[in-house]
């Protein structure tokens, strides 16, 4: 990151809400990005019918889905 020598805190301040300013920007923009493009919801009702589900289950698929993010 750049480092800039500021003249007073007052421009420390400026500098910091403009940083403000664009984070919130790369927000909006991420989140307009996620939305719904208006396809259509696949409905996954009845896939598993007759499927029993168990704690173990539950538990290894927590333990594989939080070991690719390495929480």
């Amino acid at each position: 990151m750049k480092r800039s020598s500021a003249k007073s805190p007052f421009d420390m301040l400026r500098k910091v809400e403009n940083i403000e300013k664009e984070v919130m920007g790369l927000k909006l923009t991420l989140l307009k990005n996620l939305t719904p493009t208006g396809r259509k919801i696949v409905s996954l009702k009845g896939t598993l019918k007759g499927v029993v589900i168990t704690e173990e289950d539950i538990s290894l698929a927590k333990k594989s889905l939080y070991s690719k993010i390495g929480a």
